[in-house]
């Protein structure tokens, strides 16, 4: 009895003690700078304004001259995304709403990178891709071939691109917090068709039978979820082409990605708190934002249409820069401690993808385009496809937008595959114009050699989503006696290049062109970035469906022959447009036909081989934890730019009117409903006087309790920013906003506002606003 007493007092000291020591270290934890959590990985997100110049700058993506920048439809951002190992690596991936990755955009946010933080983010673990737009801002690379139609380099495209990916990776690093990734896969059907099906059926047809489309439907998704705040964002991969906006469309888009990228954002930021019981609901998955602004609508009418009476359109008047900031609509909501939720729609092997899935016809006959070549008559020029919404390309875009914002959210909702295991990367510069690549040919290995670059006849016929010029043709191996001698003014190329480009006949032999500097590049990167079981392949060009396929799987045979390897199944995504840009790779099947991709695989027949050999020695060295040589270094020609683009000298408005005066308002006494176009227009300025990044120059306000409060900015899909001037010499311009009233919009007092900067005739920019007359919206 004594002994049990005894025994039992010594337990309950034990207790105690541990009690004691327990209490100690929590309050030692508690009281240190160190977050112990048990989730594997720090995850971080952010997103910056990267919109660039509205006026007068050249369109990136449809070497269209005619297709310089004139207002905006919806803003650019750059959106990142890191994810570290506590003490251990660390991956970044930042996707920019631009038209593709540049060479020196990437060297220069490199060396601001290592500036900021050493040698913790360099181009191995350093991603930046882009996500195709053709109505964004040109003249941010290096190389003379793709700035040619922009007048050369545009400092302004190029530095508002740089600092806008320094900024959003510098809000993912200062967000680095515990958290967890999930991965989640699914088929998006109805978002991309083939646009040289000729090209894709030259493939063997044993290769084509194992595969159901002849593009790639599958959707890859990463979502993040932070430890605390629960999901963050969101990024996805998916492959069909940034031309839902046409070759003729002058406002700056994000597109059919940008789209997607807007409305998720916005959907989850409507949901409330983003927890997982909230994002549960099916209804209403379009995005509204007045509905959630504005919690009380007035319902006298007589009232509100007196109260809006009594708001008349003032003169224009000065502002501030920080004034059209403040009134953003998504800046202004945010929950500040919070971060907020940021989804990227990323780019894949888009190479001969279209978003327009309505197929090609002849503008003339309404019939569809001739098979091989893409024709009508003979001609090139009346071939053009058709989005969904058509003949409305803003409706095309909003369309295929909503089809990849819809299946994301299906596949973020569903997302339980937890992403488990080692961050890794592996990096390394090529040099494509003179690679020895060892190939099968019938049980027998060759070697062969990649070319310097050169673009071919049908590269100038451009494609159905936006059609060349003159005559040349799709899937043309022949050329054209006359377009040779003017070729040949340019450049001769030697008969090794026309035989090593074989069948492609040589239009422009970029790669031998080096006056006043290169017109191509030469050294590419390649890179593969390791999450776990994600596997992401950065390429600097667009890939063909098929030549995706092959890159995709000889990576996954690699990856799979480890028998050490810790993963059942692995993900291997082709993030395309990535670190620079090189153009197209076609398969060699596809590059003999010579459509568009084929005439524009700079490096030739042989192209998609080297890329296969040389990113099985990243996955190799990968796998086996073996270092990679560098390789050759890529110039920086940033002190060879050359611009021609004239600079904004000052601007002016007609005698005794104001920036900023509404020139043509809305009637008084107005009455606008769901569907409605709202327009007014402004005096103003050249919107190159200040690119407004993270601010709007267009704003729809609604009134409440006396309030002006911001609604709509020109970052909605919604409101259009438009400028324009009597003539290119016009130091007089207009902006014209156009507001299409969405549904579920409240009834109340609205107007709108625009934002600009005018400049002086010594240089001098100060700011200006101006307002609508107020209307009811009933």
């Amino acid at each position: 009895m004594e002994f049990s007493s005894f025994h039992h007092l010594n337990i309950r000291r034990a207790s105690l003690n541990m009690r004691v020591w327990t209490l100690f270290l929590l309050m030692l934890l508690l009281k240190s700078d160190v977050v112990y959590s048990g989730s594997e990985y720090l995850v971080g997100l952010g997103s910056y304004d990267i919109t660039g110049p509205a006026a007068d700058v050249n369109m990136m993506g449809y070497a269209n001259t005619a297709q310089t920048t004139s207002g905006i439809h919806f803003r650019l951002r750059a959106r990142a995304f890191i994810v570290a190992e506590p003490k251990g690596n660390r991956v970044v991936f930042v996707n920019l709403d631009a038209c593709m990755a540049s060479q020196i955009v990437t060297i220069k946010v490199l060396e601001r990178l290592k500036a900021r933080y050493g040698d913790l983010y360099t181009e191995k673990n350093v991603a930046i891709s882009g996500i195709h737009t053709h109505a964004g801002p040109g003249g941010y690379l290096q190389y003379v071939l793709y700035i040619i139609t922009s007048l050369g380099f545009v400092r302004q495209s190029f530095d508002v691109i740089v600092d806008g990916i320094e900024k959003c990776i510098i809000e993912a690093h200062e967000n680095l917090r515990p958290g967890s990734i999930y991965v989640n896969k699914g088929e998006l059907l109805d978002a991309g068709v083939n646009r040289s099906p000729s090209a894709y059926l030259n493939n063997p047809a044993a290769e084509r039978s194992k595969y159901k489309y002849n593009v790639d439907k599958e959707i890859t998704l990463l979502k993040f979820v932070d430890d605390e705040w629960g999901p963050v964002g969101s990024f996805s991969w998916f492959a069909t082409h940034g031309t839902s906006m046409s070759r003729t469309n002058s406002l700056i888009s994000g597109d059919n990605k940008g789209a997607a990228a807007r409305f998720m954002e916005d959907w989850f930021e409507q949901k409330g708190s983003g927890t997982m019981d909230s994002l549960a609901s099916e209804d209403d998955r379009l995005p509204r934002r007045i509905s959630n602004i504005i919690p009380s609508p007035h319902d006298d009418y007589q009232e509100l249409l007196e109260l809006a009476a009594s708001f008349q359109s003032p003169p224009g008047r000065p502002a501030t820069r920080t004034s059209s900031i403040s009134r953003r609509v998504r800046g202004a909501f945010r929950q500040a401690d919070k971060p907020r939720f940021v989804s990227a729609f990323c780019q894949s092997n888009c190479g001969d993808v279209s978003p327009n899935v309505l197929g090609a016809f002849c503008i003339d006959t309404g019939l569809p385009c001739e098979f091989n070549h893409s024709t009508c008559g003979g001609k090139n020029e009346l071939c053009y496809s058709r989005g969904p919404g058509y003949p409305d390309e803003f409706e095309s875009t909003r369309i295929i937008g909503e089809r990849q914002f819809k299946k994301a959210v299906d596949l973020f909702k569903d997302a339980n595959e937890e992403i488990e295991g080692d961050i890794d990367f592996r990096h390394a510069y090529i040099d494509l114009s003179n690679l020895e690549v060892t190939i099968s040919n019938e049980g027998a290995s060759k070697v062969v050699k990649t070319c310097p670059a050169a673009m071919g006849f049908a590269f100038a016929a451009g494609t159905t989503d936006g059609p060349g010029a003159f005559d040349f043709q799709q899937a043309d191996d022949k050329g054209n006696p006359f377009w040779k001698l003017v070729r040949d003014l340019l450049k001769t190329p030697s008969k090794e290049q026309i035989d090593c480009q074989h069948p492609k006949p040589i239009l422009l032999d970029t790669g031998e062109m080096k006056k006043p500097y290169d017109w191509a590049p030469s050294i590419l990167p390649i890179q593969i970035l390791q999450i776990g079981q994600l596997f992401i392949l950065s390429v600097p060009g667009e890939f063909t469906t098929m030549a995706g396929r092959r890159l995709r799987d000889a990576v996954k045979t690699v990856l799979s022959s480890d028998k050490d390897f810790e993963f059942e199944d692995i993900h291997v995504v082709i993030a395309g447009l990535t670190n620079t840009y090189s153009q197209y790779v076609t398969t060699f099947e596809e590059y003999q036909v010579q459509r568009y991709e084929g005439a524009s695989t700079l490096f030739g027949p042989h192209t998609l081989s080297a890329y296969i050999q040389e990113f099985e020695k990243l996955a190799e060295a990968l796998i086996s934890g073996e270092p990679v040589e560098p390789g050759p270094q890529p110039p920086d020609l940033l002190h060879k730019q050359i611009s021609l683009l004239p600079p904004v000298v000052v601007d002016g408005t007609p005698p005794g009117v104001k920036f900023g005066d509404a020139c043509c308002d809305v009637p008084q006494n107005s009455t606008f409903k769901s569907g409605d176009n709202v327009t007014v227009i402004f005096w103003s300025a050249c919107p190159r006087n200040d690119l407004m990044t993270e601010g709007t120059f267009a704003l729809v306000e609604f009134l409440q309790e006396g309030t002006w409060i911001p609604a709509y900015d020109d970052d909605d899909f919604c409101l259009r920013f438009k400028w324009s001037r009597p003539h290119k010499l016009s130091t007089r311009s207009k902006a014209t906003l156009e507001w299409r009233i969405p549904q579920g919009v409240s009834l109340g007092v609205y107007r709108i506002r625009h934002f600009g900067a005018k400049k002086g005739l010594f240089g001098s920019v100060k700011h200006f606003t101006g307002s609508s007359s107020a209307f009811v919206v009933a």
